[in-house]
């Protein structure tokens, strides 16, 4: 029973085995057959790409293609790759009719037209630009030639690959385009910069009429860090403007406001395959990287470097084609035939006389000025164009952001024109209660001495409060200049304290009623201050650095001019001035001005200035024609005018001459002495911003003695002149008695001349003799005195050998009562005025006694280390110069002081 169960069981298992081996079977056909189905796709893939690298065409000149193409499983392949061929052949022929379209959509007029339809004319775009520009056609089929046309502007730049002899080719190349976009573009809207290595001049000359204008600028060809720096600069300036604008280009900014801000710039650079130089190299990528967004763009020749940001390339075949990365390597391009020289050359020269036109022609000193004077507030700032750049004026801005200026340029480079252009821009916007010059002049001329009143026209500049010109060998008064202005800060902040404000906007605000101008220090070859290494040097490089420091807050600013700053070592390691002085004007050949790498001033034209807000880095550089204002009649008319308007006699500027002495008549301290009070002796001018005299008061006191130290006899009579006139202005008739030595001969006349002055001003007046002197200052210092007595002694030390002899039976000589009465008499109402020739003479005249005995002295020719006696001990920089003295007065004087004798005019 058990073997019929065992045999069922047998019998499932191998029911379910063939089953299974069924399966099996279906499963492995399948796979079989799904292998050999992506073998065959496999092949097909591979076919097509085999096809698709030689081209449908290419494949049926190939006999393995033809073979495989031909198999039977391959018919799919067949049947798509002729559809494709006849899909693309047939949109193929609508391609150069949809290109001929795009191309005269996008880019009109002369960025794609013949050159017969807009050659010779002025364009006139404004905000956009084309953004494909024609350079020649190609082919595809019978259907005719496209246009080819590559991006430039704010949409790519240009790399240019050439062919053996195509450097001509080239050059129509360039010279085509950049007459499109010339042509296309108002003028003025856009620059081009040329730079050829190989080439000195040469550089696309045909359209060099157009470098007589500010349209293109050509640069040596060993200076490529030129136009570098200024692309560098420029793009940095744009960068900032539009971000602060909240814009990322220079295009957005364009379209936002709807006015174009800055032109276009177009850069050709031809490298000849010389490779550059590392720095040069970075510095080129950096700019192309962001030269699009800051409207530049660059056409590079022949230079084997890969470029930052969008480029097109172009690689000339022959002088007649070329292939372009913009429509593939496949595609040759059939440049447009080359523009004639005298084609590029005519049109160039239309568009920079357009250019001219636009701009205005050459503009006038009358073109700095507003058309009503007077009408601007200073409170916040001082701003005046003093030139012009096309067309558009050029400002400056003297504020808290750029408080002071160095202006800097050789002889003849024309910054005395630059000065005045500047002095009568200021003066013509702002009134003289908004306004304040001090203008001090070095060099030996008169540049500032037409704003003062004079012979020929008596009008002044009426915002002129000082003028100081000839004053080379004077530089004390450039130190009281320092001076004054340092008192004027200080005066000016302790009102801003006490109004609790910091800055002079706010101070003129809470004090309304106030006189709080802008002050306006204009010094012309200021280094002339720093010249000696003295006390005048380093006091004038302590206040100058204080001034430039603290100056801003207060409307206290400076104009430093010179033709040469190398030289100044005081400011060596002390760059607080310069630092401060962040408006920078460079005049042309001016060196030194701008930033150490900043040579924009190298190449300016005559007549221009590079004007730069920002310390003179490259990237604030503005380039600025000056017209003429110093010419005769020029700045005149503009004077009287504003003379007509703001002066009255009161405010007539202070006028300081170093080449000639003044006279004592014009000195109003003279004017003002009259009898009664202490009488006091006048001598000279005082070298100060004030028209001050310097004087020696005769009081009663001991040592009110007065001496004149030197052999310089004009000077030495002119001080003891104007020492008598000015006492017997100061007495009534019959007040003083005068006793007069003279033991000079060759200055009798001069001493004769003042006596009878005095006495026909009803003047006691005595003369001695050398043998009068003895006895009659015993008799001064015995006899009780009725009246002031004034010793006026001319060459004491003449009188010495008469004065030291004793008769027989006397004690005491006639220098001995000279000493008594030195120390005795100014307390009893005599003093001497006296003359020695020597410093030796006068301390034989004094004697053991000391030096105490002259409270004030004036030396001439004598240096400074003989001085040191007579000045407390301290150490005295002097070195004699003629038409000046040293003047000291122990009651007063710190340390002596150079005067300018008055001038006695010849009799």
């Amino acid at each position: 029973m058990r073997f019929p169960k065992a045999s069922e069981q047998r019998g499932r298992v191998l029911t379910a085995l063939g089953n299974m081996r069924q399966q099996l079977s279906l499963v492995l056909g399948a796979a079989t057959a799904s292998r050999e189905s992506a073998e065959t796709h496999l092949a097909r893939l591979e076919l097509e790409q085999r096809v698709v690298r030689v081209g449908i065409a290419g494949a049926a000149g190939d006999e393995d293609l033809a073979d495989a193409l031909r198999h039977p499983a391959m018919a799919a392949v067949r049947e798509q790759l002729n559809a494709v061929h006849a899909a693309f052949y047939r949109e193929a022929g609508t391609v150069p009719g949809q290109l001929r379209e795009l191309v005269e959509r996008v880019a009109p007029g002369a960025a794609s037209r013949p050159p017969s339809d807009w050659l010779g004319r002025v364009g006139t775009g404004t905000l956009t630009v084309p953004p494909l520009w024609r350079i020649g056609s190609s082919t595809m089929d019978d259907s005719g030639p496209f246009p080819v046309a590559v991006p430039l502007l704010d949409e790519s730049h240009l790399a240019i690959t050439s062919a053996p002899k195509t450097r001509e080719a080239i050059d129509s190349l360039i010279e085509g385009l950049l007459l499109r976009v010339l042509s296309s573009m108002e003028p003025g809207a856009v620059r081009v910069h040329l730079w050829d290595v190989g080439q000195l001049t040469a550089v696309l000359p045909n359209i060099y009429p157009l470098s007589r204008t500010s349209a293109v600028s050509i640069y040596d060809p060993t200076r490529l860090e030129d136009l570098l720096d200024e692309l560098a600069g420029h793009i940095r300036r744009i960068h900032a403007q539009t971000m602060q604008a909240g814009h990322h280009s220079l295009r957005g900014l364009r379209e936002s406001i709807g006015q174009r801000t800055e032109p276009w710039r177009i850069a050709v650079l031809y490298g000849n395959n010389e490779t550059l130089p590392p720095e040069e190299l970075r510095e080129l990528k950096r700019i192309a990287g962001g030269a699009l967004a800051a409207g530049i763009s660059l056409i590079i020749v022949d230079m084997p470097t890969v470029l930052g940001g969008g480029v097109e390339n172009i690689r000339l075949l022959d002088e007649h084609r070329a292939v372009t990365s913009m429509i593939g390597p496949d595609l040759v391009v059939d440049l447009d035939p080359p523009l004639t020289s005298a084609q590029v050359s005519g049109t160039a020269s239309k568009l920079a006389e357009a250019l001219i036109a636009k701009q205005g022609g050459p503009r006038s000193f009358a073109d700095l000025l507003p058309a009503e004077l007077g009408q601007e507030n200073s409170a916040r700032e001082l701003r005046a164009p003093v030139g012009f750049h096309e067309g558009d004026p050029v400002e400056v801005v003297i504020g808290d952001a750029t408080p002071h200026a160095l202006i800097g340029g050789p002889s003849g480079s024309g910054k005395t024109n630059f000065l005045y252009a500047l002095i009568g821009s200021l003066a013509a916007r702002y009134p003289p209660d908004e306004l304040a010059l001090y203008l001090l002049d070095f060099k030996e001329g008169v540049s500032f001495a037409g704003l003062a009143p004079g012979r020929r026209d008596n009008s002044w500049l009426p915002h002129a409060r000082l003028i100081g010109i000839n004053v080379n060998t004077d530089r004390e008064f450039g130190l009281a200049l320092l001076r004054f202005l340092a008192d004027e800060l200080r005066r000016r902040s302790a009102a801003a304290k006490e109004h609790e404000v910091t800055d002079l906007a706010a101070l003129r605000q809470q004090d309304p009623d106030g006189h709080w101008p802008r002050i306006v220090a204009i010094i012309d070859e200021f280094q002339y201050l720093f010249s000696g290494r003295d006390t005048v040097t380093n006091q004038a490089t302590a206040l100058l650095e204080d001034i430039a420091r603290r100056g801003r807050a207060q409307g206290i600013h400076l104009i430093l001019a010179s033709q040469d700053i190398a030289g100044i070592d005081a400011f060596w390691g002390k760059p607080a001035v310069f630092e401060q002085c962040t408006l920078r004007i460079a005049m042309p050949k001016a060196r030194r001005v701008l930033a150490e790498t900043n040579n924009a001033a190298v190449a300016a034209p005559k007549w221009h200035a590079v004007i730069n807000h920002d310390s003179g880095v490259a990237h604030g550089n503005q380039l600025a024609h000056v017209p003429d204002a110093s010419s005769k009649d020029i700045f005149s008319s503009l004077q009287r005018k504003l003379f007509e308007l703001y002066a009255n006699d009161d405010e007539r500027p202070r006028l300081f001459d170093g080449a000639h002495s003044p006279l004592l008549e014009h000195s109003p301290a003279f004017g003002g002495l009259m009898p009664g009070g202490t009488p006091k002796v006048l001598l000279g001018q005082s070298i100060d911003v004030d028209d001050a005299a310097c004087a020696v008061e005769l009081s009663r006191s001991p040592g009110r003695n007065f001496a004149v130290i030197g052999t310089a006899s004009a000077e030495a009579l002119s001080i003891m002149d104007a020492a008598a006139r000015s006492l017997g202005r100061q007495y009534a008739p019959h007040a003083v008695e005068f006793l007069v030595s003279c033991e000079v001969d060759r200055c009798a006349p001069a001493v004769d001349h003042l006596v009878d002055g005095l006495k026909s001003d009803a003047h006691l007046v005595t003369r001695l003799t050398a043998d009068d002197l003895g006895p009659r200052m015993l008799q001064l210092l015995e006899e009780p005195a009725d009246r002031p007595r004034i010793l006026l002694l001319y060459g004491v030390d003449a009188a010495l050998p008469t004065l030291e002899a004793k008769k027989p039976g006397e004690l005491k000589s006639g220098l001995d009562h000279f000493r008594a009465l030195l120390k005795q008499g100014p307390t009893r109402g005599v003093h001497t005025l006296g003359w020695w020739r020597s410093t030796a003479r006068l301390k034989d005249t004094l004697g053991f006694g000391g030096p105490d005995d002259i409270g004030a002295w004036a030396a001439l020719d004598v240096q400074g280390s003989e001085l040191s006696t007579f000045a407390a001990g301290q150490v005295v920089h002097w070195s004699p110069r003629p038409g000046r003295a040293l003047f000291f007065d122990r009651s007063t004087h710190v340390s002596p002081e150079v005067m300018i004798p008055f001038d006695r005019p010849e009799f």
